[in-house]
């Protein structure tokens, strides 16, 4: 158990760069407390899980049916959620390796792949196959084995389908207008003569 904590520790000091110290990592780092906690209460965890890090582990929630493989990466505000009131397994599955953006939803009780990222505020509700990158509500997969599957993944600039739908009615809003002011010109030539 010691051994496990002292790779929990490890693995924040590796991966968050404002953890500065084994000491700071074990008195302020919510995360590992989530962590911690978890495995004093849900005995079942000895199944998996190394590796494990909870960046700000608040507002974290990972349904009881979920399982996580090793080494993966969950940032603030995730939730691992269900989609079922049945005693059945109705939340998801994390393989190895798995990174989740802040603020990612994963709805279901289906598996994302080894390698796979889930990008911020993603809303994830079918499976994701393995060394994928999915964006997006609902999420889409825009990556797929470092090969680009659709959409541009350039974060500063993500396809906003409502900015795209509304740019385009007013691109047809002001072809409306030139064509009733043509009709205008033309009535008011018509009224003349």
């Amino acid at each position: 158990m010691f051994e496990q904590m002292r790779r929990d520790i490890r693995t924040v000091l590796e991966r968050d760069p404002a953890a500065r110290s084994s000491l700071e990592v074990v008195l302020c780092c919510p995360g590992v407390h989530a962590i911690w906690f978890h495995r004093l209460a849900h005995p079942v965890w000895r199944g998996g899980g190394p590796g494990l890090f909870i960046d700000h582990g608040m507002g974290v929630v990972i349904g009881e049916t979920a399982e996580v493989g090793e080494n993966v990466s969950i940032l603030q505000g995730v939730t691992l959620g269900g989609t079922s009131t049945k005693r059945e397994k109705r939340h998801p599955t994390l393989g190895d390796n798995v990174v989740v953006g802040a603020g990612a939803k994963i709805i279901g009780g289906f598996r994302i792949g080894n390698g796979s990222r889930i990008g911020a505020g993603s809303v994830v509700v079918r499976e994701v196959p393995e060394n994928s990158v999915v964006v997006g509500v609902p999420g889409r997969v825009t990556f797929r084995d470092g090969a680009r599957s659709g959409i541009d993944l350039n974060q500063s600039d993500l396809p906003d389908p409502l900015a795209r739908t509304l740019e385009q009615m007013v691109e047809r809003i002001h072809a409306l207008e030139a064509e009733i002011e043509s009709l205008r010109q033309a009535l008011k030539e018509t009224s003349r003569t």
